[in-house]
């Protein structure tokens, strides 16, 4: 049953990116604002989350959302924990502000998905051209951040498999000492039931813990980001114990 619903849930999904992705793209030609092309990704994400409670019983559970700045010009950069698609569907859903991810560019390529997400106010970038790409992100992250656009990294830089970490890189905590802006951990249990490499998805509570902000002035980048790295793997460690058991 779970491979059936899987199933059903990723034709849902593939069903319903077509009318919204038409949407926002004929949108975008009639010169629509980045607020509302948006408001239009974020409807679709929302649905993909619902239609994961409601089809595979995938529900999230969030604390510290008191955390996030409740300013609506207040400036935030995300370091999120990454172990699945689910976390980059749910948080746009989710959160208060507008988000903008730094993502390859080869996702641009993805029929109607990266069609649409090439039409918003989001960071693409060619990871072969290291120092051109961090300076786009510098200059397109400080543009975003001061629209009230919140920047979202995941700084293992790809999906991490249910109790283990990656290689945290300073990307983010570069762009926020540049920028001066606050870091916001995030930590994210996803993979308890949308592993990375699974078809199959299983019911559960995905949790969500947002961190205090962190603030980036007068830091430099590796011990910035070994404390953000720190808050996100203790967190993983208390919010999921028993995978960091059993990988052990």
């Amino acid at each position: 049953m779970r491979f059936v619903m899987s199933v059903l849930h990723l034709i849902w999904m593939t069903l319903t990116v077509v009318p919204y992705a038409l949407y926002l793209l004929s949108a975008a030609l009639l010169g629509a604002s980045s607020d509302t092309l948006y408001k239009v990704a974020k409807a679709w994400l929302t649905v993909c989350i619902s239609s994961a409670r409601l089809m595979l019983d995938i529900q999230y559970r969030i604390q510290g959302f008191e955390n996030l700045p409740i300013e609506s010009t207040s400036p935030a950069i995300l370091l999120v924990k990454h172990q699945s698609t689910y976390e980059t569907f749910l948080l746009p859903a989710i959160m208060p502000h507008p988000l903008a991810y730094v993502f390859k560019k080869e996702l641009l390529s993805i029929p109607f998905f990266g069609w649409s997400i090439g039409r918003l106010a989001m960071i693409h970038i060619d990871r072969k051209e290291k120092a051109q790409a961090f300076n786009k992100v510098v200059t397109q992250g400080k543009a975003l951040l001061d629209q009230g656009i919140w920047v979202i990294m995941f700084p293992e830089g790809t999906r991490i498999d249910r109790g283990q970490k990656g290689i945290y890189k300073t990307g983010g905590t570069r762009l926020a000492i540049e920028t001066g802006v606050p870091v916001i951990p995030i930590a994210i249990t996803s993979a308890k039931c949308w592993p990375r490499k699974a078809f199959v998805k299983q019911s559960g509570i995905v949790d969500v813990s947002i961190g205090k902000p962190i603030p980036s002035l007068n830091r430099q980048p590796e011990e910035f980001m070994r404390e953000v790295e720190t808050w996100i793997e203790s967190e993983m460690h208390r919010l999921d114990a028993q995978a960091y058991l059993s990988s052990s």
